[in-house]
């Protein structure tokens, strides 16, 4: 349209000047205390990310990040070792948690849209809770990308043995294809994430629809399973036969809590694409009104579905459990072989090959931006906030790159092992993460109490808050402390569990501490938070977002109703 055109020039215009000359006043300003990053730079023409996703990318990006191999596979082992009602709590729980959490980030990232965590942290809290928060988020995700990649290896292997075609070409072909995706630009990988997202969607939508048919007896064999399995077996597993009874159940169901938040990690992710978003006033609220929904549907019945068709104790799961990342480690699957139904597991297998290639392309881009970010903030050499005509830090991607290389090392089997000691580490930084949203918002809604600012004007506002934040911190802490205590419950203390367990809290409180002393910051007293730069230029897109929906509305008005109407009314509520 032609004036969308118009708009998106008169914009890019207004943001440089605007951009420049508030970093301007901002750098002569007797009264700074703490450093400003939006993601604005007055040497660097204003916005140096594409702003070229759309609402339906970051919806849908949004939904991708937290369906996971940790639902499609991680929930075999959940229910295995503490069986369906134990789980189900757990995971609504951390659901509750997950949307809290999720809500304070949509707040903050539509009311100034930021470049990152330790964005919000410099601008609202600490510059020192950003160093900290920035490093952690960016370790996660240089782990983890290695991680996936190897996934992805070893999924193969449920066709291709790896004495045949040694797992060093398809870590090479997943890592080849994500960087060309990556390198492309925001625009190229938010398409092919909507798409992924929308198989997966369909994927976990057939599932269920399986599961409940197979539940109501609707499989080969004619058995309707019902509520049977939480009779016998049981609803509530015991740990282990050493410590059984009530104690031996309410050990089981804590223990849980650590595979589910890993489950629910890489749901902030939205929080990240939103620099790159086009009017964040209107896509960031959708996709986070619309968390609760998503996490009831793809997880709570998924996983209350699964426990009435495979029972805890079931010799299949067990095996499940000890397999490698591959279909014959679902226990989707193993609902699907109980049916005796043919064909489906070696389906399941693609689909699980699609969900782990899936994540290693967000977890790349992911930690590209992370590292920009910092760099953006002052945190990390600039070098790392150069892009490209695309808008792609070349040199942050660059950094996830060579941390992907360490995938190589599954091409030895022997240290394999190494990667199970990634994977503890990855939901401790993850957690951090989450408990550096919430504090950050906790600053962020105290600045507007203290400095008397309404949010009636807002957007997006997070409920029940500051009541709702303070209860998320608490059980993120909690979760956090009690998260690898299993390790001493055996005969022998498992140190490696501990240590990789917990280490990402004394890097993140290392970190924070070490930045403190050497830069001598402060918390940013909530008078002085700055709740205006940078604001003008959303004001001025979310504007012009509501121009278009009138021209919209006007247009529908005189032609009626057009395949677009459509598609939003009947797929809005997960697009």
């Amino acid at each position: 349209m032609d004036l969308e055109k118009n708009m998106d020039l008169e914009k890019n215009t207004y943001l440089v000047e605007t951009s420049s000359n508030l970093v301007q006043s901002h750098s002569h300003s007797p009264t700074d205390t703490h450093e400003l990053s939006p993601g604005f730079d007055g040497k660097h023409d204003g916005i140096r990310l594409k702003k070229a996703l759309k609402a339906r990318h970051v919806s849908m990006i949004a939904i991708g990040g937290s369906l996971g191999t940790g639902l499609l596979i991680g929930t075999g082992s959940s229910l295995s070792l503490a069986g369906p009602g134990s789980i189900l709590i757990a995971y609504a729980f951390v659901g509750l948690l997950v949307y809290i959490v999720m809500s304070c980030l949509g707040e903050m990232a539509a009311y100034i849209p930021l470049d990152g965590f330790t964005s919000y942290a410099t601008r609202y809290a600490d510059p020192a809770l950003g160093f900290a928060v920035g490093y952690s988020y960016l370790f996660k995700y240089w782990i983890i990308v290695p991680n996936q990649l190897t996934a992805g290896a070893l999924v193969i292997q449920y066709w291709i043995d790896r004495d045949k075609v040694n797992p060093g070409v398809w870590i090479t072909v997943f890592l080849a294809a994500i960087v060309l995706i990556n390198f492309l630009g925001v625009r190229f990988f938010g398409e092919i994430e909507f798409y992924i997202s929308a198989i997966k969607i369909l994927v976990m939508l057939g599932l269920i629809l399986l599961l409940l048919i197979l539940a109501c007896g609707g499989g080969p064999h004619g058995d309707a399973r019902g509520f049977k399995n939480w009779s016998n077996p049981g609803a509530f597993k015991e740990y282990s036969k050493a410590i059984t009874g009530d104690k031996g159940r309410f050990v089981a169901f804590v223990s849980v809590f650590v595979l589910a938040l890993f489950a629910y990690l890489g749901t902030e992710l939205c929080g990240i694409v939103v620099s790159e978003c086009k009017n964040p006033r209107k896509a960031v609220p959708k996709a986070i009104k619309l968390t609760m929904y998503r996490i009831i549907i793809f997880y709570l019945i998924s996983i209350f579905l699964l426990g009435l068709v495979v029972p805890y104790d079931d010799k299949l799961l067990l095996n499940a459990k000890k397999a490698k990342t591959s279909a014959a480690a679902s226990p989707f699957v193993v609902a699907i072989i109980k049916a005796g139904i043919p064909v489906l597991p070696s389906f399941m297998n693609a689909c699980v090959l699609i969900f782990v290639f899936s994540a290693a392309n967000s977890d790349l881009y992911v930690a590209s931006r992370s590292l920009y970010g910092l760099a953006i903030d002052n945190k990390a050499p600039k070098i790392f906030a150069k892009t490209n005509k695309n808008g792609v830090p070349y040199w942050s991607m660059l950094m996830g790159i060579l941390f992907a290389l360490l995938a190589y090392m599954n091409v030895s089997s022997g240290s394999a092992q190494v990667f199970n000691y990634f994977v503890n580490c990855v939901s401790i930084f993850g957690l951090m993460s989450w408990i550096s949203i919430l504090i950050i918002y906790i600053r962020f809604d105290r600045a507007f109490r203290v400095q008397g600012v309404s949010k009636d004007a807002l957007t997006y506002k997070s409920p029940f808050q500051p009541y709702s934040a303070w209860f998320a911190l608490f059980f993120c802490c909690l979760i956090g402390l009690i998260k690898n205590f299993t390790a001493f419950l055996g005969d022998k203390f498992d140190y490696k569990s501990f240590i990789t367990g917990y280490i990402g809290i004394p890097v993140y409180i290392i970190s924070y501490v070490g930045y403190k002393l050497w830069n001598k910051t402060k918390l940013i007293p909530s008078e002085e938070v700055d709740l205006v730069s940078f604001k003008e230029p959303v004001d001025l897109e979310e504007e012009e977002g509501k121009l278009l929906d009138e021209e919209r509305a006007a247009y529908i008005k005189a032609h009626g109703k057009d395949m677009k109407w459509y598609y939003e009314k009947i797929f809005g509520w997960i697009v």
